[in-house]
C-alpha cells in the first residue's frame, strides 16, 4: 500500500497548486464513488473537501462536538425564511458520516415519473438492478436482523394494530453494536460510509485528498473548465486562512450536494442558457409528532431507524397528485429533542424529564412530483455562500396536515398515553379522538409547524430534453463539455424515500461511464 496522499489546507503556509486528471469536489455519496472509480481507472484524481478528515477515534457521541464539527453551519442550517432546519454533513465521508445508514433503492414510481416526464429512458428497475446489487455488497447493505429498539418497534406495533404496510429497513453496516449514535458519526466503523470506504480506497491506489478547503469557483472558456480555486478554511472550519488552492485538470466532478454543486456553479456564471441552475431544489421536508408511552422507550438507544412504514407514500397508487409520506422515526437524544420541542418553562422541563418515555415519528414528505409542489431555490449571499428559500405550497400542508394525523393514530394505536404533534398551536392529546378533531383545526403556516430535514435533492437536473435539464442521463453538465455531476442535486424531484442509495447507485453507473470516456482519450 502506498502511502496516502492527505492535505490539510488549513495548514498550508503558502498557497497550493495541483494537477490532475480528474477533480472531485466532495467526498459524500456521490464523491465518494466518483473518487474510488477514477483513480481505480488509473487517472491522477484529487479530491476537495470543505470539512475536515475525522476518524473514529475522534467521535466522542456528545452532540455538541457532533454538531459542531460534522454538520454544514453547526447543524443549524436554515431556508432563507428560517422556517426548515436543514440537517448535512460537512466531513470528509460527507452525510453518509453521520446519517441514520437508512437504504433504499430509488422506488419503482419514481423512476416511472422521471421516464415519463423527464426522459430518463435507461432508469429502469432492472438496468438499475445489477449497479445496485454492487452497490449493496460493497457497502454491506442488507435488512436489519436485530429486534427493532423501542421507539420504531411503535411504528410496527401500530402499522400492523391499524392494517397498514410496515416494512424492515436495510442499513449499510458491519458488525454493528447497535449503539444508536450513528449521527454522531460511528465509534466503531461499523457504517459503511464513504469515510471508511470508497475515500480511504481511493487513497489507497493514488488519489490525494486535500481537506479543509471550500471550492469558489471554476475557471472555464470556450465550453471547457480549466481549474478550481478554493480558499483554505481554518480548523474550526469557519474563516478563510488566506491561503488559496488551485486546482488545473482533464476533467471536473461535482459531488458538493444539492446546496453546494448549484451554489458554486452560479458562483462561478456556468452557461445556463434554460435559467434552470439551483430552480427545482427539493427537500424531503418532514413534520413530527412526539408520544408519551406507558414503556420505557429510551429513543436515544439502538438503531436509529429499521422500522418504516410506506402505506401513505403512493395515495391511489399514483406518482402524481396528492402529496404522499414515508413514515419513519428519528432517535431523540436531548440536545436536538429540546431544540426542536416548542414549549418554554415548566412546561418543557417536564416534557425533556419525559424523555426515556417518549417516542417520535417523522413523515418524510414527497416534493416535487405535482404540478403545484416546485421545490425550492438555491440562492447566493453577497459574499457568495449559499442559501436555499423554500416557500412550502398550499398541497404540501395538505400533506403535513395528513401526515400529523397519520402518525398521531399510529401512535394511539401502539398504545401512547398522550400525542404531542410539534406545532406551536398543538397540545398533548390523549386519545385519538381529540387529536382528529384538534389536527384538523391547526394552522398550516410557517413557524407554527415545526418542519426539518436531512435530504436535500435537485438544483441541477437530470434528464433527456436539454430545454429542461441541465445534466444528460450519464451526469454530464450540458454546456461545459468536462464538467460532471454526481450528487442528489441531479434528481428532477425528491426521490420518495432516502436518498443515499440512491446517489451511490447513480454515481457508480455514470463515473463507471466517465472513466471509460477518460481512458478512452487518454
Amino acid at each position: 500500500m502506498m502511502s496516502r496522499k492527505i492535505i490539510d489546507a488549513s495548514l498550508l503556509d503558502d498557497d497550493l497548486e495541483l494537477e490532475a486528471d480528474v477533480v472531485v469536489v466532495g467526498t459524500g455519496a456521490g464523491g465518494g464513488f466518483a473518487a474510488e472509480i477514477l483513480a481505480a481507472a488509473g487517472l491522477k484524481v484529487v479530491m476537495l473537501e470543505e470539512g475536515g478528515y475525522y476518524t473514529n477515534q475522534d467521535f466522542t457521541l456528545l452532540e455538541r462536538d457532533a454538531f459542531r464539527d460534522l454538520y454544514q453551519e453547526n447543524a443549524a442550517r436554515k431556508t432563507k425564511d428560517g422556517a426548515i432546519n436543514i440537517l448535512q454533513g460537512k466531513a470528509v465521508g460527507g452525510t453518509t458520516v453521520v446519517n441514520w445508514t437508512s437504504s433504499f433503492r430509488t422506488p419503482a414510481n419514481t423512476l416511472a415519473h422521471w421516464r415519463s416526464a423527464w426522459g430518463m429512458e435507461e432508469y429502469t428497475p432492472s438496468k438499475l438492478a445489477p449497479w445496485f446489487q454492487e452497490v449493496e455488497r460493497k457497502l454491506d447493505i442488507a435488512p436489519w436482523t436485530g429486534e427493532p429498539n423501542p421507539n420504531n418497534d411503535v411504528v410496527r406495533r401500530g402499522a400492523e394494530k391499524l392494517g397498514w404496510h410496515w416494512g424492515v429497513m436495510r442499513r449499510n453496516v458491519r458488525r454493528c453494536q447497535n449503539l444508536g449514535y450513528c449521527g454522531m458519526g460511528c465509534p466503531v466503523n461499523a457504517k459503511r460510509s464513504m469515510l471508511v470506504t470508497t475515500v480511504p480506497a481511493a487513497l489507497d491506489i493514488g488519489a490525494t485528498l486535500v481537506h479543509r478547503v471550500r471550492a469558489e469557483q471554476l475557471s472555464h472558456r470556450s465550453g471547457r473548465v480549466n481549474s478550481i480555486a478554493g480558499l483554505a478554511i481554518d480548523k474550526q472550519g469557519r474563516k478563510p486562512t488566506g491561503k488559496k488552492v488551485t486546482v488545473k485538470a482533464t476533467h471536473f466532478v461535482l459531488s458538493a450536494g444539492a446546496i453546494g454543486s448549484p451554489a458554486l456553479l452560479m458562483r462561478s456564471k456556468a452557461p445556463d442558457p434554460e435559467g434552470l441552475l439551483g430552480k427545482r431544489t427539493f427537500l424531503h421536508p418532514v413534520n413530527i409528532s412526539v408520544a408519551l408511552m406507558p414503556e420505557t422507550v429510551e429513543p436515544f438507544h439502538g438503531a436509529p431507524q429499521s422500522i418504516y412504514s410506506d402505506h401513505f407514500l403512493w395515495p391511489g397508487g399514483a406518482s402524481v397528485g396528492e402529496i404522499g409520506y414515508k413514515l419513519e422515526v428519528p432517535p431523540m437524544f436531548p440536545l436536538l429533542s429540546a431544540a426542536v420541542t416548542k414549549t418554554h418553562g415548566a412546561e418543557h422541563a417536564k416534557m425533556m424529564a419525559q424523555l426515556p418515555n417518549k417516542h417520535a415519528a417523522i413523515a418524510l414528505v414527497r416534493d416535487g412530483f405535482h404540478p403545484e409542489s416546485v421545490g425550492g431555490s438555491v440562492e447566493l449571499f453577497d459574499d457568495g455562500s449559499p442559501i436555499l428559500d423554500y416557500q412550502v405550497s398550499d398541497v404540501l400542508w395538505d400533506g403535513f396536515r395528513r401526515a400529523y394525523l397519520s402518525m398521531a393514530e399510529m401512535q394511539f394505536a401502539a398504545g401512547a398515553k398522550e400525542v404531542y404533534p410539534l406545532h406551536t398551536s398543538a397540545q398533548a392529546y390523549t386519545s385519538w379522538r381529540q387529536a382528529k378533531t384538534a389536527i384538523k383545526m391547526l394552522p398550516m403556516e410557517p413557524f407554527k409547524a415545526y418542519l426539518g430535514s436531512a435530504h436535500v435533492m435537485g438544483g441541477c437536473p437530470m434528464g433527456g430534453d436539454s430545454r429542461m435539464s441541465l445534466v444528460d442521463t450519464l451526469g454530464g453538465y450540458r454546456h461545459l463539455e468536462n464538467l460532471s455531476v454526481m450528487d442528489g442535486s441531479v434528481f428532477p424531484t425528491s426521490v420518495g424515500a432516502n436518498p443515499q442509495l440512491s446517489i451511490y447507485c447513480f454515481a457508480m453507473r455514470n463515473a463507471t461511464a466517465l472513466s471509460r470516456r477518460l481512458k478512452t482519450k487518454g
